[in-house]
């Protein structure tokens, strides 16, 4: 009869395998942290160009006039063209240090004014109609985020 060999990892076998995975989580956990900003980026692309429509929509009904207001209660005449103000959900990330651009907030401009500084939420010009991403930080392209408002 033969004796039973005892079945198994060694220690060394799995310490190995934990340092592959390690390594490989060292590599995928960052690429993964860029992929959620650029989908940020995404995002408040899709969220500007739907503002950007319904200011587009008010214009059209209302004889040449842009909506002098974005907010969207109820007592406002922008409200049935936007349900709710979407926010911008870019962080900034790709700059140490930079303040985050996000938020929901809307600071109003006179004729012609561009964002140029790193603010938050969005920039609207009411006599040209014009929206930006209040902010001058750079997105994951190098460009300025305020940039989107000129695509």
């Amino acid at each position: 009869m033969l004796p039973l060999k005892e079945k198994g990892f060694t220690l060394i076998e799995l310490m190995i395998v934990v340092a592959i995975l390690a390594t490989l989580a060292a590599i995928a956990i960052p690429k993964f942290t860029l992929m959620v900003e650029k989908s940020r980026e995404g995002a408040t692309k899709g969220n500007l160009g739907a503002i950007r429509s319904a200011a587009s929509l008010y214009y059209g009904n209302s004889n040449g006039f842009w909506p002098t207001t974005l907010d969207s209660t109820s007592s406002y005449s922008f409200s049935p063209y936007l349900a709710t103000l979407p926010g911008v959900k870019v962080t900034g990330i790709f700059i140490n240090g930079a303040p985050s651009p996000a938020g929901t907030n809307v600071t109003y401009a006179t004729y012609g004014i561009v964002p140029t500084t790193a603010g938050s939420g969005w920039l609207y010009d009411s006599s040209l109609g014009h929206i930006y991403v209040n902010s001058t930080v750079r997105d994951s392209q190098a460009l300025s985020f305020s940039f989107y408002g000129f695509e």
